[in-house]
């Protein structure tokens, strides 16, 4: 792995994707004591991050597979994003999706031109539909975030984050599945100035925090949290470039998400859903409990995401 991995990707994805705003908020600065430069994903294709990684992964397929599809498994982003990235490309897309995911998210797969297969909500049920749809299809299984294409895809946003400031102290990210976290951290790696990333997650889903002290992957007993993006667990692929690259993981409360997000609406008037406020909630964290690592530092936040149902706010 080099840094020429993840420029080729970028230019090889930059004609599908937009290269997203970063956005600060002279209120949240204040009140944390640094300079915070969020990177917009949620103004990203599909409204969120995960174009990224699902463009790069069926560009890095031969013609023969294309013209066999794709198929995956997602609550939602990664779903629309690998719906919208087929459509480009011409490419047939099968998304396995649980009875559970948001509404607004399921009628984005439809409008991109994904056909949708409904399962129960576990990982289980997800993983055997899709291997049933691939064996009846011939369609090639895209992993939403433990498969090295995606997990360069999404890198990619921290390495546009740090062409405009190159000299982050911090990047924080949501933790889900693995593959935003993962593929920033590279990014911080080879474009970074001692850049330290760290992850941002649920107490209700805290496998990842488990899984750094432990050494290994860890399960989830419960996924009870607001923040649906970041229910799924680690992948064998991710879990390695994480424990390397990532600095900690901060975990938070479901009221602490529902603050955050509520702040970013009311002050930055952008929309954002309770994944992507993880990452502020966790810095709001950090902040409190230990300020002196923040003061006057200059700290990214990876904004993975924008697609919230409207019907579902939590205030």
């Amino acid at each position: 792995m080099n840094k020429t991995i993840l420029t080729d990707c970028h230019k090889r994805i930059a004609p599908f994707i937009h290269n997203t705003p970063v956005l600060k908020s002279t209120l949240i600065n204040e009140r944390l004591g640094c300079k915070v430069f969020f990177k917009c994903e949620n103004f990203q294709r599909a409204g969120a991050y995960k174009i990224r990684g699902a463009t790069n992964a069926i560009l890095n397929l031969g013609d023969a597979q294309r013209r066999n599809g794709v198929v995956t498994h997602s609550s939602g982003n990664f779903a629309q994003a690998v719906s919208l990235a087929s459509r480009s490309l011409g490419v047939p897309a099968h998304i396995v999706m649980p009875t559970t995911a948001p509404k607004v998210k399921k009628e984005g797969v439809v409008a991109y031109g994904g056909q949708i297969y409904e399962c129960e909500p576990t990982v289980e049920a997800r993983q055997a539909m899709a291997d049933k749809i691939a064996a009846e299809t011939g369609a090639v299984f895209l992993h939403p975030s433990n498969d090295l294409n995606v997990i360069i895809g999404q890198g990619t946003a921290a390495l546009e984050l740090l062409a405009e400031q190159p000299d982050l102290n911090f990047i924080f990210c949501p933790v889900g599945g693995g593959g935003l976290i993962a593929g920033s951290s590279l990014s911080a790696k080879y474009f970074g100035k001692d850049c330290k990333v760290v992850g941002g997650e649920p107490f209700e889903a805290d496998d990842a925090y488990r899984s750094l002290i432990s050494g290994k992957i860890e399960g989830n007993e419960t996924v009870n949290t607001i923040a649906d993006g970041l229910r799924t667990t680690l992948g064998d692929i991710n879990f390695p470039i994480i424990k390397e690259n990532v600095s900690k993981i901060v975990r938070v409360k479901e009221e602490e998400i529902v603050l955050a997000m509520r702040l970013v609406w009311e002050r930055m008037k952008i929309i954002v859903e309770p994944s992507s406020a993880v990452t502020l909630a966790a810095l709001i964290r950090d902040c409190q409990e230990i300020p002196s690592d923040y003061q006057n530092k200059k700290v990214g936040i990876i904004i993975s995401g924008g697609n919230v149902d409207l019907n579902q706010l939590p205030f």
